[in-house]
C-alpha cells in the first residue's frame, strides 16, 4: 500500500501525518508532497524521517492512495492527473465537493456509496462533517425540515498565518495579518470570502454540503460562520426543526449510540462540549440539548469537534481505511 500525503507541511497535512501514525493505518510506503519550496525537507513519520518530494514525483511513484490538502488549485490541476494514472485521490480541499460527478463523504454516513470506480473523492468541509454527523440519525428519525446553525470557529481552520496572528497579538507584537481586523479579544463575522447573496462561501458550504451527503434536498440550511480566538476546534449553535415530534430523551438515546458522536450533556455538572477539551479527539461532541420553546418540533443542541482532525484529517483517513477495507474484503 503506497500512500502519498499532498500539502504535507501544511496544518492539515501534518494532523494527516499523525492520524496515519496513530489509526496503525496500513502503509508500506509513505510519500510527503509539497510544493517546490519545500521539497528536500524532512517530516517525522513513524520513528523515521521523510524527505519531502514534488507533485511531479509524486505523481510518477504512482501511489494507491493520495490525501490531498493543498488548497482547491492544486486540487483542481493535478487530482485529475493521478485520478488518470490509477491513483484513489481523497481531496480535502473545496474544489470537488459540489461537482455532482463526485462523491461528498462522512464515512459514518455515506461511505456505503464509494466504487472502484470513485477516483476523486470530496473530503466537506470541517463545519459542515461535525454537524452532518448529529444531524443524520436525527433527520433518520424525525425528517428534518429547516437547520439553522451559527457557527464558533477556530483560527487554525484559516491557517498557520492565523494561528501566528493570534499568538502574535496575545503575546503584543505586530506581524503579519492573516484577517482584516484583530482576532485577540475579538470575534470576526467573516469566515472565508463574501459573496453576491451576503453570505460567505463558508456559510453557503454549510447550507449546500449537508443536502448532498445526506442526498436530500428537502430540508434547508442557513448559517452564520464566525471566527473566534481559540487555538483549535470548532463549535456549532444548531437550531433544527423537524417534521415529527421527539421525545428529548430519545434524542440524547439517539445520538448516544451514534458511532463517532460523543454525548456531553449534563449542565448541572457544568458537562458540555468545549474547543479545549474536544482537541487533538477524533469524534464529535453533542451537548446542551433542549427543546425550542418558540417553535414546535424545533430542538437546540451545540456541537464541537476538532476542526483538524474530524473535521479534515481524520475523515480524510478514515475514508482511505474504509477503501482499504472493501479492497480486503
Amino acid at each position: 500500500m503506497k500512500v502519498a500525503v499532498v500539502g504535507a507541511t501544511g496544518m492539515v497535512g501534518a494532523v494527516m501525518l499523525e492520524v496515519l501514525e496513530a489509526r496503525k493505518f496500513p502503509v508500506d510506503e509513505l510519500l510527503v508532497v509539497a510544493s517546490e519550496r519545500s521539497v528536500g525537507k524532512k517530516l517525522p513519520f513513524a520513528g523515521a524521517q521523510l524527505t519531502v518530494i514534488g507533485l511531479q514525483q509524486a505523481l510518477e511513484a504512482k501511489p494507491d492512495i493520495a490525501l490531498f490538502s493543498a488548497g482547491a488549485t492544486t486540487s483542481l490541476e493535478w487530482a485529475p492527473e493521478f485520478a488518470a494514472s490509477g491513483t484513489t485521490v481523497i481531496d480535502n480541499s473545496s474544489a470537488w465537493r459540489m461537482d455532482p460527478k463526485v462523491k461528498l463523504i462522512v464515512p459514518e454516513i455515506n461511505a456505503a456509496l464509494l466504487e472502484a470506480s470513485d477516483k476523486i473523492i470530496a473530503n466537506p468541509n470541517c463545519s459542515t462533517i461535525q454537524l452532518v454527523m448529529v444531524l443524520a440519525p436525527l433527520h433518520k428519525k424525525y425528517g428534518l425540515k429547516r437547520v439553522v446553525v451559527s457557527t464558533y470557529q477556530s483560527v487554525s481552520g484559516t491557517g498557520v498565518e492565523a494561528v501566528q496572528q493570534l499568538e502574535n497579538e496575545v503575546a503584543g507584537v505586530q506581524g503579519k495579518m492573516a484577517y482584516p481586523h484583530p482576532i485577540y479579544k475579538n470575534a470576526l463575522p467573516h469566515c472565508d470570502v463574501f459573496q453576491e447573496n451576503g453570505y460567505t462561501k463558508e456559510e453557503m458550504k454549510l447550507a449546500r454540503e449537508p443536502q448532498k451527503i445526506l442526498n436530500d434536498r428537502t430540508f434547508s440550511v442557513t448559517a452564520t460562520a464566525v471566527r473566534i480566538p481559540t487555538a483549535g476546534g470548532h463549535s456549532e449553535a444548531v437550531n433544527i426543526e423537524f417534521h415529527r415530534d421527539f421525545d428529548l430523551e430519545q434524542v440524547r438515546e439517539i445520538l448516544r449510540d451514534t458511532p463517532g458522536v460523543v454525548l456531553q450533556d449534563s449542565p448541572s455538572e457544568n458537562l458540555y462540549p468545549m474547543p479545549v477539551t474536544a482537541h487533538g479527539k477524533d469524534e464529535v461532541f453533542v451537548g446542551r440539548i433542549r427543546r425550542d420553546e418558540s417553535q414546535a418540533n424545533s430542538l437546540h443542541l451545540w456541537v464541537v469537534a476538532d476542526n483538524l482532525r474530524k473535521g479534515a484529517a481524520t475523515n480524510a483517513v478514515q475514508i482511505a481505511e474504509y477503501l482499504v477495507g472493501k479492497m480486503h474484503s
